[in-house]
């Protein structure tokens, strides 16, 4: 029996056309599965489902979701990552940030990633503040002072925050992968024109949220996205602690921002 099964383009032309005619058919499509994202059982036979596939540098994982929590897409992640989303299935311990390697522009770079709720104008707002270990310098360059994070980000659409009165303005291109319930990655445009997105930042090992972010994320599908340099925000044990040092990096022109759409429930 047929599947009400969606394979994009992009994951047809990763698998092939033979295997993705297959799925379509349902011949290797499960009739049950849990989804990649909201980890509920779904329905291959009875409800709407996107093929989800996850590449690696060496291998890749087809995963199904209901199409309502991710469109059918290719996610392009590190082979550790991989990995690290295959075992999260059986759970993860919980986490409040996650130091990683990530893509700042084409410079290398260590970045601490904590999640938290924001008040803006009366409204909380999921957010990701991330900020990396040390200063980053720009690609093709060799010094020892100076940090070049900013201005990257900024050349990628990141606007600067010099107070928090309003979220900031949309992202194109980029969103904020949530799979299985957890964090995953920070995805941003691919190049060379392509239509797919690759991962501009990604965690090791999937980052647990809160029902309460989780929450305000499902609600708004949207998830603000600050930045500043290495030292500026720093790890804070409340949510009040963290604004205070984003308003804090925001007064002394040490803060950027972008608001991106949530991929994932």
């Amino acid at each position: 029996m047929p599947r009400l099964l969606d394979v994009s383009d992009d994951v047809r032309a990763e698998i092939g056309d033979d295997e993705a005619d297959r799925l379509l058919a349902g011949e290797n499509t499960p009739g049950g599965y849990d989804c990649t994202s909201c980890r509920t059982p779904g329905d291959a036979g009875q409800e709407r489902t996107s093929t989800v596939l996850f590449v690696g540098e060496e291998t890749a994982v087809l995963a199904f979701a209901h199409a309502g929590c991710l469109p059918s897409q290719v996610v392009q992640v590190a082979e550790d990552q991989l990995q690290g989303a295959v075992r999260a299935v059986s759970g993860a311990p919980d986490a409040a940030a996650a130091s990683v390697p990530a893509q700042a522009g084409a410079a290398q770079a260590v970045l601490g990633v904590t999640s938290g709720l924001v008040l803006i104008a009366g409204d909380l707002h999921p957010a990701l503040v991330i900020e990396p270990t040390g200063p980053i310098s720009r690609p093709g360059t060799v010094t020892a002072d100076g940090d070049d994070f900013l201005p990257l980000l900024i050349e990628q659409g990141f606007m600067p925050v010099t107070e928090l009165t309003q979220p900031p303005h949309a992202l194109p291109g980029w969103s904020v992968l949530l799979a299985m319930g957890q964090l995953h990655a920070v995805l941003q445009p691919g190049t060379g024109g392509s239509p797919s997105q690759v991962a501009w930042w990604q965690a090791h090992q999937p980052l647990v949220v809160t029902e309460g972010w989780r929450a305000a994320a499902n609600k708004t599908h949207t998830v603000l996205v600050f930045a500043a340099p290495a030292g500026s925000i720093g790890r804070q044990p409340r949510e009040d602690v963290l604004r205070d040092a984003l308003d804090k990096a925001a007064a002394n022109g040490r803060l950027v921002a972008a608001a991106m759409p949530l991929a994932g429930t």
